[in-house]
């Protein structure tokens, strides 16, 4: 059992916030745009000489596979396999850094991400009233974990489907590091619209928090 990743969405609907750890296939990086800035360096938009590349690649191929949802373009010619058919997880195209991608850009996946949330969370509502909150699902690939601040917050972290609930480790990141490095930080500003929250203590903090955590290496 293992823990894949982390993002954390304002109440604007925005990712301001991503880390991963054991993910195989990386998302390439964001299209010019698509992404607020300081959200993880490596994953912002490429640029080349100076000038922003855009993936304008058709992507019509939705799938889950490893915990990781993806998408691929059927008539790209590396294309030979669908994604969720390839048990080794190597469907997918290469990254520009030489390791497998997912074929989604970042800011692609991360909406993706949000709405799979915010559609599960107003259907509980719907279904079970307003008392009900929805904390977590679980595919044959992955455990998506929710937990929601009362500032509008989500904390969302993909991990190994057979991992225990990963609600007390997403509050005390929110009530430890999070409060700490970035709510009281005077240069952090939060409810922006304009830029992510991704400095070096809080991520650093949010790493030792992920790693402590009994079934991290297992």
């Amino acid at each position: 059992m293992t823990i894949f990743s982390l993002y954390i969405f304002d109440r604007h609907c925005a990712c301001v916030y991503y880390q991963d750890w054991h993910r195989s296939r990386k998302p390439k990086p964001a299209v010019p745009g698509g992404t607020l800035p300081a959200v993880n360096k490596s994953l912002s938009p490429t640029t080349i000489a100076g000038s922003h590349v855009q993936d304008v690649s058709p992507r019509n191929t939705l799938s889950i596979n490893s915990g990781v949802v993806i998408a691929v373009s059927n008539d790209d010619p590396s294309f030979t396999q669908h994604p969720s058919s390839s048990p080794s997880g190597t469907g997918g195209q290469s990254s520009s850094g030489g390791g497998q991608s997912t074929g989604l850009s970042f800011d692609e996946e991360a909406k993706l991400v949000y709405g799979v949330v915010l559609s599960l969370r107003n259907m509980i509502k719907k279904l079970s009233g307003k008392d009900e909150q929805f904390v977590s699902y679980k595919t044959s690939a992955y455990k998506l974990h929710l937990y929601e601040t009362l500032s509008g917050y989500k904390f969302v972290m993909l991990s190994d489907p057979e991992a225990e609930s990963l609600r007390t480790t997403l509050h005390s990141i929110y009530a430890g590091p999070f409060l700490e490095y970035v709510v009281r930080n005077p240069l952090v500003s939060m409810d922006s619209k304009e830029r992510g929250i991704d400095n070096e203590y809080f991520r650093a903090a949010t790493d030792r928090a992920v790693k402590s955590i009994p079934f991290y290496s297992i």
